[in-house]
């Protein structure tokens, strides 16, 4: 036996095993040597466990062990087999010993179990080095040595059968070949196995010493806590487990507390992966073991432990620790949640996540807790103090702790329990953090908002609609009925009662009122009690599901019953009222018997006492009952208006740049539909416009593929307007689809139709439209009953949407639209005319036109074609309302779209409207007109409907009306066809000359019409075969030809509209001025001659017009001109900036639009106007700045734009007439620099910006300069040296307050942007010159102050002395003069 083993100084010494010594150590070089060690140490094992104490057998184990990663695999495994079957061999002599109670042994076994523990834990921390050893190896052949150590090895696993009995399983593990590839992790649980049952021995009989205990046991454990370190290993469950239970184990039996407490705690620190695994320890020596002490020891020091802001790693490991922990032992954290309650403000944001996690489970545990359900007191006190903690973190200056707020009460709200006492402020929270700066926390925030709707605790009574007005009459409703009641319980009062009076009306309302109640006994048991307990919000209804469906079936269509029965918000199961109204009656007889003195009246007197105190029994439920209901409907009222009034919000995040916001706004307005939400509308509208959005793949924050927004938005109006509703015939759900699709155009903006046609072309496309639907919508549309007119209308502008996508929608039904919509219909609605117009052009397709391309595939016809004698019956027709301008400009599109020769046509509606116009009137008597104003009326009855209109129906209203305004609306008519005909006509050449150079280019697929073939011939004659010719040729007709040849009808109105739009006080009808202006900008746009001419009148009209819809026009027009001769334009572009000071918001947007479109495509130049768009900025009207921000957003992507015209802008804003007060010009340039990014840009405006100190002397402009340096960035030296170089110019300002803090500000942000290792001496020393120019410019500014009161005082002393030289000489001279 070795005379001296320690085994603490042994544990120290193998901390650097390469500087151990061992006595008689072997070469590891020397395979023979290390296989004869190997196989002497393994005998001396097996013929008995206590040889590993003798020198020689122990320097064998000790030299291999140094050596461990030299030797082979076959080697490690013997030396494993050998160390635990010794090992296996002591503990069972041991126990027998402890059994047996012999003493005299224990000192041997300590020694040998000593010397055991400590070999394996010199193996397992040696293990993984030859592991991955072993692993690179190539398989060899045996050797000679090796095939002499398998037979020894053969040899004792003989004698271990003989002497143990196990031999079987031994040779199984054993009896692998040399060559295979060791693995350590194949022999980690059994080796974790045998230190389990080292374990459960009484280390306390063999260790006298707690020392020594301690030190055996650490020794022992020290192997589970290295395996843990390794997370691959940690993966394995069979591993885990059994290091779970060597853990458990030695905190149970042997006082390893606390030193299991510090590995737990290091482990945190330094193991990030074994954060959850460790709480899994805690749990199951809590679970298995019935030791708590090491989890309260552990959290308490957590408690008692401070976090570092800059320390990331440590902090979540203990948070992940302290969420498992919660999860799987919630109790353990309850018990010291006050202590942990530190860490709620701690500086690391992971602990904070962490505790509001804690605070979650922790509610749902309580919540829960069928022992704290019997003190509902203490249990809504405990719930209501951890929802105040929750709450508060709301405020938390960290995103990710906000965006954990809002995740963890999500997860409560999926809790059968609602907590109604909390919703209503955690939707309070929810709202606002809608508006939180982080993009993250608004998604969770949006994502939370849907929750609380799917979740929400007033779906028991009349199922989950949450329709404000459904509710709001359901309150109104119980609230009369309440005050009713209360009003006739106070008549009853005692005092009242006393009252011999009363007593007789008493007696009578208290008869009539048992007897009704006696018929409500006898008729509605079910509705007479216990249905106070329906009002119990969520605990008694969340089980009472045949009270649910009642209630559910009973709401919206028995509503009058509700009212008068009172009681009848929801019903209730037959059975339990029942059983309780049997109970009360007995319960009252035997009190009312006790009391009896008497025996003469027994059953008269107890069946009077017994219906009065049934009544007032019933009386009373139904009080508490309509109580309870109306506070119910109340909260409900409450947080439907909280949804409601966070709509305009979930609006705005519908555009936001997140795609996660956006789709989790889309989410929630789906819901809200479902729900039946008011606000549900608005945000579906808002949410159409998300078509044109382009979906790119992206990756959420939680590392999810987020959908495409395009695709959400098609899912969700899928999900709302198409998809089958259960239990519905296939025809009523075809009309269910045609009535939404009908809907969708109500009220529609002209935006809304664009981004819905956009929609329904999608889906056409994608064939998720129905044959079913669109035949529906063509009986809507040609139905020949009255009809309310939007239904109509909706039908044809949904199928002329279908049509963009599949044109046989609309052309197998063309005799239809001519019938119906430009038919009687159509002249009796001019707006289904014109909606019926724009169907018809569905007919030319809608392949889109390829810039350069010669290709013309669309479809024309011929001009006999009854289609086109229809359209001009309906722009010829006779009518005097204004929608006669919209359904006419629709026609002479479709006309030119469509026809072969438009021309032809058009002209023959011109000198027709012209022959009516100046034709001699007459005044024959008929019958007068009906004016249509296109409002959604019905029309007459279908006899009615099919009498003509009379032709001169024109003539009477005339003759009704004074002269100038009969004539003024027909030439208003006949100036806006010749202006839309001039901007078609434009389009149309230009068909032609692609035609032209097609045909010339030998590419002629078909006949385009006698009208371009005449032209085409006539060309022929004219012009050669470049195509630069035909170009030029054109151009020459459109410009020479359309206003000033000979044969242009065109030409002889010309003059005409240029005198009406010069002669305002002459032509005063405001149609015929609007359509006049409006024609004369479209005749601009075709020749430069005729827009030349009148270029000036129309910028004379612009600034003197006081109507806002000619100044719109204007502009919009202008923009038109600028594309058609824009040097024109870019000449005059002064007048054009004027419109964005216009007091008229229309005005103003659509200069801004305009503007925008002109100078981002670069059709004008910026000649220092851009700080006009600037204003726009901070303009009162959201539309107006959302669109400057458009704006400048896009001109930062052009070079240097913003950059070169930065200092006009400052310039603009700041002095001069243009100038705004300083609060706007700030937060305009807090705008506008954003955009200032590259450093040598910001080099470049810090060195102008201190040169213009030097121009001027006004201290607004002072402030102004210093607010815009402290805006730019200053990351690098240069930036600040130009600032340094330039205070000369700026060193006599810095006497100002506001100049100075700017200075300061710049000097804060260089020093953030500094590195942390240069030195601070230049910015100091910069600070201190700042210091001592200011000090010195307040005191020149004292100084002169003094000198100017002193010569203010001098000067009024001055004005007195002359005043009394005056006085004195007057006396003199009139004394001279006696």
């Amino acid at each position: 036996m070795v005379a001296h083993f320690s085994l603490q100084e042994e544990l120290q010494l193998i901390r650097d095993p390469l500087n151990y010594i061992v006595t008689n150590e072997i070469d590891p070089v020397d395979e023979y040597a290390v296989a004869t060690a190997l196989e002497h140490a393994i005998e001396a094992v097996v013929v008995s466990p206590e040889a590993v104490t003798e020198p020689e057998v122990l320097d064998e184990y000790r030299s291999l062990l140094k050596h461990a990663s030299s030797l082979s695999g076959a080697n490690m495994s013997k030396l494993l087999d050998s160390i635990t079957s010794g090992l296996q061999g002591e503990i069972d002599a041991t126990s027998r010993d402890i059994d047996a109670d012999e003493q005299e042994s224990f000192a041997t076994h300590r020694k040998t179990l000593d010397v055991y523990a400590f070999l394996v834990h010199w193996f397992v921390l040696s293990a993984d080095k030859a592991s991955s050893k072993s692993s690179e190896e190539a398989p060899a052949k045996p050797k000679v040595c090796d095939t002499a150590a398998k037979l020894w090895h053969d040899m004792e696993l003989i004698y271990l059968y003989i002497q143990r009995g196990k031999g079987a399983k031994t040779v199984k593990k054993t009896t692998k070949p040399s060559t295979e590839v060791w693995s350590w992790s194949e022999h980690i649980p059994s080796t974790l196995a045998i230190i389990c049952k080292l374990l459960r021995i009484k280390s306390h009989r063999i260790w006298m010493s707690q020392a020594d205990r301690d030190v055996f046991i650490n020794c022992v454990t020290r192997p589970a806590y290295h395996v843990m370190e390794s997370e691959a290993l940690m993966k394995d469950d069979g591993i885990k487990m059994g290091a779970y239970k060597v853990i458990c184990l030695a905190v149970k039996w042997h006082g390893h507390a606390f030193g299991a407490q510090t590995s737990i705690m290091q482990c945190l620190q330094y193991f990030e992966h074994l954060a959850e695994p460790m709480a899994e320890v805690l749990t199951l020596l809590r679970d298995e073991f019935d030791h708590t002490q090491l989890a309260e020891g552990v959290l308490r020091e957590i408690s008692g432990k401070t976090f570092n802001a800059q320390d990331t790693k440590g902090p979540r490991s203990f948070s992940r620790f302290l969420v498992r922990l919660t999860d799987l032992s919630p109790k353990l954290i309850r018990k010291q949640l006050s202590l942990l309650l530190t860490h709620i403000d701690s500086e690391s944001y992971p602990i904070r996540m962490a505790m509001i996690e804690i605070l979650g489970a922790l509610i749902k545990e309580i919540a829960t807790d069928e022992e704290a359900t019997a003190n509902k007191e203490k249990q809504e006190t405990r719930i209501n103090a951890l929802f105040d903690l929750i709450f508060d973190r709301f405020l938390d200056v960290n995103s990710y702790v906000r965006a954990k707020v809002l995740n963890t009460l999500s997860r409560l709200c999926d809790l059968q329990i609602k907590f109604p006492k909390q919703r209503q402020e955690m939707t309070t929270h929810v709202i606002a953090a809608l508006q939180d700066k982080s993009s993250s926390v608004r998604r969770y925030a949006i994502a939370l908002l849907t929750r609380l709707i799917l979740t929400h605790p007033f779906g028991l009574l009349h199922g989950g609609p949450l329709n404000l007005t459904e509710w709001q009459g359901r309150y109104d409703v119980v609230k009369k009925e309440l005050d009713e009641m209360e009003k006739g319980m106070g008549m009853r009062t005692p005092e009242m009662e006393q009252e011999g009076e009363e007593e007789g009306e008493a007696k009578d309302g208290d008869a009539a009122k048992d007897a009704n109640a006696e018929d409500h006994h006898n008729g509605n048991e079910e509705e007479g009690e216990g249905e106070d307990e329906d009002e119990d919000e969520d605990e008694e209804m969340a089980g009472e599901d045949d009270e649910d469906e009642e209630a559910t079936e009973a709401d919206l269509d028995d509503a009058e019953a509700e009212g008068e029965e009172g009681g009848g918000d929801g019903s209730v199961s037959p059975q339990r009222p029942k059983k309780e109204k049997a109970k009360k009656p007995s319960a009252a007889k035997k009190e009312k018997k006790r009391p009896k003195p008497r025996k003469s009246l027994p059953i008269d007197l107890a069946g009077a006492v017994t219906e009065e105190q049934v009544f007032a029994a019933l009386n009373a439920e139904k009080h508490v009952k309509l109580k309870l209901t109306k506070k119910y409907v109340a909260d409900a009222l409450a947080f439907i208006r909280q949804i409601e009034g966070a709509a305009p919000t979930l609006c705005q995040l519908l555009v936001s740049t997140s795609k996660a916001e956006v789709l989790e706004s889309m989410e929630f307005f789906k819901t809200a539909e479902e729900y039946q939400l008011d606000c549900a509308d608005l945000g579906i509208k808002k949410m159409l416009h998300l078509i044109w959005t382009k979906d790119n793949s992206s990756t959420g924050e939680d590392g999810k593929e987020l959908k495409g927004i395009r695709s959400k938005l098609l899912e969700v109006y899928r999900t709302i307007y198409f998809d089958p509703v259960p239990d519905l015939e296939p025809k009523q759900q075809v009309n269910r689809i045609a009535k939404h699709m009908i809907e969708m155009t109500y009220g529609a903006t002209l935006a809304e139709l664009t981004s819905l046609e956009e929609l329904m072309r999608t889906m056409m496309l994608d064939d998720q439209i129905h044959e079913d639907v669109i035949n529906k919508l063509w009986h809507v549309y040609s139905v020949e009953r009255d009809i309310p007119r939007c239904q109509r209308r909706g039908a044809i502008i949904i199928l002329g949407m279908i049509a963009v996508a599949k044109k046989e929608v609309v052309s197998d039904r063309l005799d239809t639209l001519l019938r119906v919509g430009l038919g009687r219909f159509g002249k009796a609605d001019l707006v289904l005319a014109r909606f019926t117009c724009v169907a018809l052009q569905r007919l030319g397709g809608s392949t889109k036109k390829v810039k350069g391309s010669l290709t013309d595939k669309s479809t024309r016809f011929p001009m006999e074609h009854p289609l086109f004698q229809k359209l001009q019956d309906a722009v010829e027709h006779h009518c005097r309302s204004t929608d006669w301008f919209g359904m006419a400009e629709q026609a002479i599109n479709t006309i030119y779209l469509l026809g072969e020769q438009p021309d032809a046509l058009c002209t023959a509606l011109i000198r027709n409207l012209a022959i009516r116009v100046f034709r001699p009137k007459k005044n024959p008597s008929v019958l007068p007109q009906p004016q249509h104003d296109g409002d959604d009326v019905a029309m007459a009855d279908g006899e009615a409907a099919d009498e003509p209109v009379p032709d001169q129906a024109e003539a009477d209203c005339i003759q009704e009306e004074k002269p100038d305004t009969s004539d003024s609306f027909t030439l208003s008519q006949l100036v806006f066809v010749v202006g839309h005909v001039a901007i078609k006509h434009i389009v149309y050449l230009e068909i032609v000359e692609r035609d032209l150079k097609r045909r010339k280019d030998g590419g002629n697929q078909g006949d385009q019409g006698k009208s371009i073939k005449t032209v085409v011939e006539e060309l022929d004659q004219v012009v050669g075969n470049a195509e630069d010719d035909i170009g030029e040729h054109i151009a020459d007709v459109r410009e020479r030809e359309m206003l000033y040849g000979t044969n242009s009808i065109l030409a002889a109105f010309g003059p005409m509209v240029v005198h009406i739009c010069a002669s305002p006080k002459k032509f005063k009808d405001v149609n015929l001025r609007t359509t006049a202006t409006l024609a004369l900008s479209k005749l601009m746009c075709v020749s430069s001659r005729f827009c030349e001419e009148n270029l000036l009148l129309l910028f004379r009209i612009f600034e003197t017009s006081k109507d806002a819809t000619i100044r719109s026009n204007i502009v919009i027009a202008l923009g038109d001109v600028a594309v058609c001769f824009n040097n024109m334009i870019d000449e005059n572009s002064n007048h054009l900036y004027d419109g964005l000071s216009d007091k008229d918001m229309n005005v103003k947007k659509n200069t801004l639009m305009v503007l925008t479109h002109l100078i981002l495509n670069g059709m004008i130049k910026v000649k220092g106007q851009l700080g006009e768009m600037a204003k726009c900025l901070e303009d009162q009207d959201q539309r107006i700045s959302d669109l400057a921000k458009l704006f400048f957003t896009e001109l930062s992507t052009k070079d240097n734009a913003i950059y070169n015209n930065l200092p006009d802008v400052i310039s603009h804003l700041s002095v001069g007439e243009h100038a705004v007060d300083q609060e706007t010009f700030q937060s305009t340039m807090k705008y506008i620099f954003t955009f200032v990014e590259k450093e040598k840009q910001a080099e470049s405006i810090v060195e102008k910006l201190c040169q213009r100190f030097r121009l001027t002397d006004d201290p607004r402009q002072w402030q102004d300069i210093a607010f815009c340096l402290s805006l730019l960035p200053f990351k690098s030296e240069r930036s600040m040296r130009k600032l340094i170089e330039g205070l000369p110019f700026y060193q006599d300002k810095l006497h100002d307050e506001d100049v100075f803090t700017r200075f300061s500000e710049i000097l804060t942000k260089a020093r953030s942007n500094k590195s942390a290792n240069k030195p601070d001496s230049e910015l100091k020393e910069f600070e201190t010159i700042l210091q001592e120019y200011k000090e010195k410019g307040e005191e020149d500014q004292a100084l002169e102050k003094n000198v100017k009161k002193k010569a203010d005082q001098a000067k009024k002393r001055a004005s007195k002395r002359s005043r009394r030289q005056l006085k004195a000489s007057t006396p003199e001279e009139d004394d001279e003069e006696e």
